[in-house]
């Protein structure tokens, strides 16, 4: 078999198996019909979106696990570890954050974010690809 001949069934392979990769692949869509940050666990670990009135709903998501699946985290209610979960966000700047938070009874505005000291521009923009205000 020649060069070509070669080259020839090596891409048709090659081909083949990025179909089957992508056959084999999970969707893309999501399993759970709500937002990340809605969706709560059980005490068996068993992941639900929560029903209106539905009062035994699970717990929400730990802050790890919701910026795994993409979900922001709210800085008017999250902890001072669960900000230094954040990007750009350490020990210091994320007390920094809490003391601000409670001075201010909360941030209502990015400007207010802004204001904290050890947030700038670039901080501000991380935050805000990561965080809400609620």
């Amino acid at each position: 078999m020649g060069r070509v001949a070669w080259m020839s069934a090596f891409t048709i392979a090659l081909l083949g198996a990025g179909v089957a990769v992508r056959l084999r692949a999970p969707s893309s869509t999501p399993t759970l019909p709500c937002a990340p940050g809605e969706v709560r666990v059980d005490a068996r670990g068993v992941a639900s979106c929560p029903r209106a009135g539905d009062t035994d709903a699970g717990v929400a998501l730990p802050a790890a696990a919701l910026l795994g699946l993409g979900g922001r985290l709210d800085l008017n209610r999250a902890t001072e570890a669960e900000l230094g979960l954040l990007p750009g966000v350490g020990p210091s700047l994320a007390r920094e954050l809490i003391e601000a938070r409670v001075r201010t009874g909360g941030f209502s505005r990015w400007e207010d974010v802004d204001a904290v000291p050890g947030v700038g521009p670039a901080r501000l923009a991380t935050l805000r690809a990561h965080a809400e205000i609620r």
